[in-house]
């Protein structure tokens, strides 16, 4: 069974869960730009409600394709309509799947991290931001066929919620990567961004010092 997108569990594995209409406030109106990358015809089931849902499913442990389709499957019938689902008609296991599978990792991270940082800076409103810039390979994304996956994140220090995120393949770097990454976070005015280490590949040894800039 393939595993979650990493972009979604690293985006929520320090949000907190809670009653579904709490937990999922404000977020489909997040996802709303999301592009859908299926057919409009046949769609039964909506962008914003499925990844709600999963989030939703997620928060509360659920950390596979089977899982989630479990939780929706088996939430009452009071939660299914908070978010926007028939009770008698909910999305399949392969439905969940084939949607998650095909979103862009990078703008998904975004919209959920947008959300997140957007529910902590009203819990905190007097916090300065300062967000952290580090790249990774993710264990266990090596296959017989593919190289490890190499990524970027963004990362709110003060809440540890990823912001955004960026794939770095063979064909590109940490520097190269790193300006497209700031360019999906709305607004650098008076944040701090410290950049822990950036590498001409994922192989190579450290290029650049540690470094820090203000958003201006």
């Amino acid at each position: 069974m393939p595993a979650l997108p990493s972009s979604l569990i690293s985006s929520l594995s320090l949000a907190p869960a809670g009653p579904v209409p709490e937990t999922a406030a404000g977020l489909p109106a997040a996802l709303a730009d999301l592009p859908d990358p299926r057919a409009r015809r046949g769609i039964r089931h909506r962008l914003t409600v499925v990844v709600t849902a999963a989030v939703c499913a997620v928060l509360a442990g659920y950390r596979s394709y089977a899982a989630i389709a479990e939780w929706v499957n088996d939430a009452p019938a009071p939660t299914a309509v908070a978010l926007g689902i028939d009770p008698d008609r909910r999305p399949s296991e392969a439905m969940i799947r084939r949607l998650l599978q095909a979103l862009d990792p990078d703008l998904l991270t975004a919209a959920i991290g947008g959300w997140l940082a957007t529910r902590a800076a009203a819990a905190q409103p007097t916090a300065k931001r300062a967000i952290a810039v580090d790249g990774k390979t993710l264990r266990g994304s090596r296959t017989t066929d593919t190289a490890a996956r190499h990524v970027m994140a963004a990362c709110d220090q003060g809440t540890g919620i990823v912001l955004a995120s960026t794939d770095v393949n063979g064909k590109t770097n940490e520097i190269t990567r790193f300006q497209p990454l700031l360019d999906q976070l709305d607004d650098l005015r008076d944040t701090v961004v410290t950049v822990t280490r950036c590498t001409a590949s994922a192989s190579t040894s450290p290029t650049s010092p540690n470094a820090a800039r203000t958003g201006s």
